[in-house]
């Protein structure tokens, strides 16, 4: 397995934002290792999400449970759909973080983000930090988990329908 070069690590982190934006949640999913999880820590620098409540901590699981929510004919508050939009910085290599081993196939990459999320006539603007720990897996790269940090993250939030 030779590892996987920047700019496809880069391209990976565009690509999964794409795909929340164009509401393709099945195959945003496939891109989950099967221990995978999506983690939105509660408050800012928080370590750990089983110790400390979090805004979201989901498995697989959980994250399916989501997807067929949100694609269920009887989910009201999906009628009609929330729409989003990811405005992303150039992702980075963060070569110092205790998952990256390349040569192990473990990647972690950190991308700063706008998030808009609409439906019907109101808007939701949040910010931050989204840590993305992949893993590689024959010639693909996996999600072991999306650590997305937002700037208010302790803030009173409005329900976070999709995913950032």
């Amino acid at each position: 397995m030779s590892p996987f070069q920047p700019q496809q690590l880069i391209d990976f982190v565009y690509a999964e934002a794409r795909l929340l934006d164009e509401q393709q949640f099945d195959a945003w999913l496939a891109l989950f290792t099967d221990d995978g999880h999506y983690w939105m820590p509660l408050t800012p620098g928080q370590t750990d999400a089983r110790l400390q409540a979090s805004l979201m901590y989901e498995d697989t699981l959980l994250l399916k449970i989501r997807v067929e929510r949100l694609s269920g004919q009887r989910t009201y508050s999906q009628q009609p759909k929330s729409r989003s939009h990811h405005l992303l910085q150039q992702p980075t290599i963060e070569a110092q973080h205790p998952w990256h081993n390349p040569e192990q196939g473990h990647y972690a990459v950190r991308a700063a983000f706008h998030y808009v999320e609409t439906r019907i006539d109101e808007q939701a603007l949040y910010a931050g930090w989204a840590t993305y720990e992949l893993i590689a897996q024959g010639q693909e790269l996996r999600i072991r988990q999306k650590r997305v940090d937002l700037v208010n993250c302790d803030s009173a939030l409005r329900s976070i329908q999709l995913f950032m």
